[in-house]
């Protein structure tokens, strides 16, 4: 009799278990498909679908959707704004070599997505906004001496910015703006023009002063001109009308009759201007007039 054969445990694998795993796999594998086959574009992106390195001809929109799995794969572009740095020499008509830091602006409509990626991989700026930003630049510069490009940079950048849209092609890229900031030009020639800017700043200062003395000695002349007139129309009013002078005492007068001061025999006399006509001897020939009572 054996008996470590009858104190032997066997264990079985239940039957469902198999069951489980294979499950678990399908579940598994249909999600991995179901990844593959669909796809999101990001907010300000529009897709492009390549299938076996074919590109499809329309662009994708933002947002959920469904794809070929495993064959196709989606490239996001942006179309928001963005915002490069380049720094540029150029020369001006007058043969000065002038340095500026140039800010380009500049968006990829949705239009254009396709053909972007097809021929710049998606980022036109280093193979196509660049260049062209700075032929154009150069081209607006080269008409200006260094002078005028300081003090008209905005003329400037205006020229440059439709220069180099024409040259891109609207409706292919769009190049919101150009910024022209950080200008350098060598020290003899800003040594140069700033001292053109103080002689011009000090003559127009002595213009100012010759042109305020000017209007302050013709105010004066008007002035008197005026006094001189006003003097002539009393005189004439006095002289034909003596009645003018009592009416000018009556308008002034603050109702008291006014002091005259004399003298008489060393003593100080004060009258009122009613008793000095009262007590004036009339002239001879003439008899004195009542006093008014």
């Amino acid at each position: 009799m054996n008996t470590y054969g009858s104190n032997r445990v066997e264990f079985r694998r239940p039957a469902h278990l198999g069951k489980l795993i294979g499950i678990a796999l399908l579940v598994f594998v249909a999600i991995i498909v179901l990844t593959a086959g669909t796809y999101v574009v990001q907010p300000g992106h529009r897709g492009v679908a390549v299938t076996l390195g074919k590109v499809a001809s329309d662009f994708r929109p933002e947002g959920f959707g469904f794809r070929q799995p495993l064959i196709t794969h989606i490239e996001q572009i942006s179309v928001r704004q963005q915002t490069r740095s380049l720094p540029a020499e150029c020369y001006s008509s007058d043969l000065q070599q002038v340095k500026v830091q140039l800010r380009v602006l500049y968006r990829v409509p949705e239009q254009s997505v396709v053909k972007i990626f097809q021929e710049y991989a998606g980022e036109p700026f280093d193979n196509l906004i660049a260049p062209r930003v700075l032929e154009a630049l150069k081209e607006a510069a080269a008409v200006q001496s260094a002078e005028m490009f300081v003090k008209k940079r905005e003329e400037v950048k205006a020229k440059a910015l439709d220069l180099a849209r024409r040259k891109i092609g609207d409706g292919f890229l769009e190049i919101v703006d150009v910024v022209l900031y950080d200008i350098t030009l060598s020290p003899e020639l800003e040594s140069a023009i700033e001292q053109k800017m103080v002689q011009e700043q000090e003559a127009e200062r002595a213009k100012f002063t010759q042109i305020q003395t000017q209007i302050e000695a013709d105010t004066a002349v008007i002035i008197a001109r005026g006094e001189a007139e006003a003097i002539a129309i009393r005189g004439q009013a006095l002289r034909e009308n003596p009645s003018f002078f009592k009416a000018q005492v009556v308008q002034t007068w603050n109702g008291r009759s006014p002091l005259v001061v004399g003298a008489d025999g060393g003593a100080n006399l004060l009258l009122q201007l009613d008793q000095l006509q009262r007590t004036t001897p009339a002239p001879a020939g003439k008899p004195t007039p009542p006093p008014r009572r």
